[in-house]
């Protein structure tokens, strides 16, 4: 099912290169620097991401909950409210549909930005 973009994040931040080939469904736009790659995302349906680790993490809400395992403790986190992944630390989430936020990741090719199609 393909969803378009709500206006939560600005015109310039949808403007920035699409995530490829996420983990699960989600639009995506990517900012990336040699050292970090800040994720902005909307999960229209929601996803159940299995417990997988990387480098350190940070993330802030902005709309919907997620639920995350880290560690071993599992806390729920809504709108405005942030989290903090160390590197290599297991971790598991449940995000609920219409969730949407900001992943900030310390491994700079944590994600890759979709190829500009061919005209």
């Amino acid at each position: 099912m393909t969803h378009e973009p709500s206006d939560l994040f600005a015109e310039f931040i949808r403007s920035l290169p699409m995530v490829d080939k996420p983990v699960v469904p989600l639009l995506g736009w990517l900012l990336q620097s040699e050292q970090a790659v800040a994720m902005f995302y909307e999960l229209p349906e929601g996803a159940d991401l299995p417990e997988h680790a990387h480098g350190a993490q940070w993330g802030v809400v902005l709309r919907g909950s997620v639920d995350f395992a880290i560690g071993g403790e599992t806390r729920s986190y809504g709108p405005g409210e942030t989290y903090s992944i160390p590197a290599g630390v297991p971790h598991s989430a449940f995000m609920h549909p219409g969730t949407a936020g900001i992943d900030v990741f310390a491994d700079a090719d944590r994600y890759a930005a979709r190829k500009a199609e061919a005209d």
